[in-house]
Parts: structure tokens; sequence; C-alpha cells
């Protein structure tokens, strides 16, 4: 019987959320054959790389939909926009290079006004000019179903200095920037208390946003790390793998496993989490370390380094080591703050279904 009919011959279906993003996309493309000899590499990383003289051109797409990846009614569309941008911006960013354009396609319903999607476009430019990114096109259209935002970015790096995600090594120093949870805890913040408003039916109603400024602007605004990128090339650090952490860290390391055919170990006492993300939280009784590894949307770097690196990237201001790269057989753990070893699972948000 074939893998894809039943018993009696008729075809099975499978549910798209049984795949996840990436399954789904390996069994699309799994049949795709690159033809041209400038395609370095198509799908299967934060960007696509193709040779344009003496530089490598990236390029990467992100796609928004209203109902799945926001909610107008608490995000602010100046700064939809914004982000937007910088999502595409930070997958530059992933493969040590430098975004230049970005086009711009909008699908939009008829409650949406010409001013609401100036401010969209506010956002855009604000992003543009923030990073030195230009926007040179685009598409817009109607939609049926709300606010749809697509972003291409493109951007360049030198041939020698791409970073993929399948470069690491047994014995590499894993490395995430910043820190990690903010944004799910920024999340759970906005929707509460839209639910608070909605049920209270008070028009005057005011959320409760004090003291919690940082985890809502990791949500609502959240910054690509081109700091990062810098010092990097600052202090001459070519990291053997590199991603951004839009899905949660337990998701992207398990990809660099994968990518680079190794295992990892990760320590529990070194994950990187704010103050008010551990203050929120405790407020609405969530394990810390959960938010931390699957809660996605911080956009902060992950890569590895060679041990010989380890003192230059030591130096690196907002750079924390958090473990190191195995053999493949030794499989991806954390290692608790007892000492036990927990399996790493991705269990990070899933947008489809």
């Amino acid at each position: 019987m074939s893998e894809n009919t039943s018993d009696n011959n008729t075809p099975v279906e499978t549910e798209i959320s049984s795949l996840g993003e990436f399954g789904l996309i390996e069994r699309l493309t799994k049949d795709f054959r690159m033809k041209n000899a400038g395609t370095k590499l198509g799908v299967g990383d934060d960007a696509a790389i193709i040779t344009c003289g003496d530089k490598d051109m990236l390029v990467t797409t992100d796609l928004l939909l209203e109902g799945i990846h926001f909610d107008v009614r608490y995000v602010p569309l100046k700064h939809l926009g914004y982000k937007a941008a910088v999502v595409n911006f930070s997958d530059i960013y992933a493969m040590n290079g430098t975004p230049r354009q970005i086009t711009v396609s909008i699908g939009v319903s008829s409650r949406f006004t010409v001013e609401h999607l100036e401010q969209i476009y506010e956002g855009i430019r604000l992003a543009c000019e923030t990073y030195g990114v230009d926007l040179v096109g685009g598409d817009t259209s109607g939609s049926a179903s709300g606010l749809v935002i697509s972003i291409t970015c493109i951007g360049e790096a030198d041939a020698d200095k791409v970073v993929r995600r399948s470069g690491a090594h047994d014995t590499d120093l894993i490395c995430v920037t910043g820190d990690l949870g903010a944004a799910f805890m920024g999340l759970q913040l906005l929707e509460r208390e839209n639910s608070v408003a909605a049920q209270s039916g008070d028009p005057d109603f005011r959320p409760d946003f004090a003291g919690k400024e940082y985890i809502l602007q990791r949500q609502l605004r959240p910054e690509a790390r081109k700091d990062i990128i810098e010092q990097l090339a600052r202090h001459d650090i070519v990291p053997t793998s590199m991603m951004d952490i839009s899905d949660g860290l337990s998701s992207e390391l398990l990809h660099i496993c994968k990518a680079s055919d190794c295992g990892c170990r990760v320590y529990e006492d070194r994950i990187p989490i704010d103050y008010q993300t551990a203050v929120m939280a405790e407020e609405f009784n969530i394990n810390l370390v959960t938010a931390a590894m699957n809660g996605g949307e911080d956009y902060e770097l992950l890569f590895t380094v060679p041990l010989v690196d380890k003192e230059k990237v030591e130096k690196i201001e907002g750079v924390r080591l958090i473990g190191y790269i195995t053999k493949p057989g030794l499989g991806a753990y954390m290692v608790t703050r007892d000492g036990g070893e927990i399996p790493i699972k991705a269990q990070g948000w899933n947008h489809l279904f």
C-alpha cells in the first residue's frame, strides 16, 4: 500500500498543522532542483544566497496575517509596520549580512483607511531609516480577510563571511544575545489587558502597563541585532552557525543541530532572562525557563563559535555563552540547575492552524 493511500486505496490527506512550518516547507520544496549557477543556497536557512559579483546577495521574505501574527485591537499600526520590516532585517543579520533593500506588499480590507496605511508605512519608513535600508517596490491589493503584510528583504555579505545554520562543529560554544522570553510575556500582558477591557465594557478603560514597558517594547517594537553583527566583525569573529530566535530558543537549537548534524548541551542557569520577564511570568504562573526557551519573537541571535574564539566573544557586551555543541549521537539536552538533563523539544508557537 502506498504511503499516501488507505486500505481502500483512497488518498490519505495530511493535516497541515501536523507537519509544522519547517516540515511543510521541506515537503513542498523537496523536488525543486536549482538550475542556475548563481543560486548558492535555496530553501532551508534564514535567507537564500545568490552569487552577485564579489558579494553574496541574501534574500528573505516574511508574511504577517491579521488574526494569526497580530491583533490590531492592541497593536499600534505604526509599531506593526516597524516590526514587519525589522523581522526581515533580522533574517539578514542572522546570515552575517547587511540588509539593503525591501519590497512591501499589502492586502487590506475596506475597514482600513488611507490614514491607517500611512501609519503602517510610517513605521516601515522609521525602520528603514534606523537600519539604513531602502524601500524599492511592492504591491497593494484588496483583502477579504483583513490586513496582510508581506515584506521581502535583500541584503549582502562578503562571500567568505556568510554564515549558515549548517556549520556548527563538536566543541563549538553556543552563544545568545540579549535576553529571552520578554516578547512572549509582553504578548501575554497585551492579551490579558485586551480581554479585561472587553469584559469591562468601559470605553475609557486604561490598561495597567506601569513598570512593564520593556516587555511591551520587546513584543510591539523589537530590534534586530545589527550591533552584534558589527561587534563580531570588529573582533574578527565569523560564527560557525547562526540563526535569529523567532520561534523560540529550543526550536532554533534543534534547527542548528539538524542542519549541522550535531548535538548540544545548554545550561538552564545560563539562559539570559530580564527581571520584568521574571516578574510577569510569576504573575501569570508560567514557568520562566519554558517562556525563555519556547516563547519566540525575541529576534535575538543564536550562534556558535570555535573554542579559540571564547575570549574574544566574551568581550562583546550583550552576548552570553550558554552551552556547547556535541557529537550527534549525544542528542540535544538542557542541563538543569541540579545537574540533570532534559531533552530539548521544539515547543514554540506554531502559526499553521
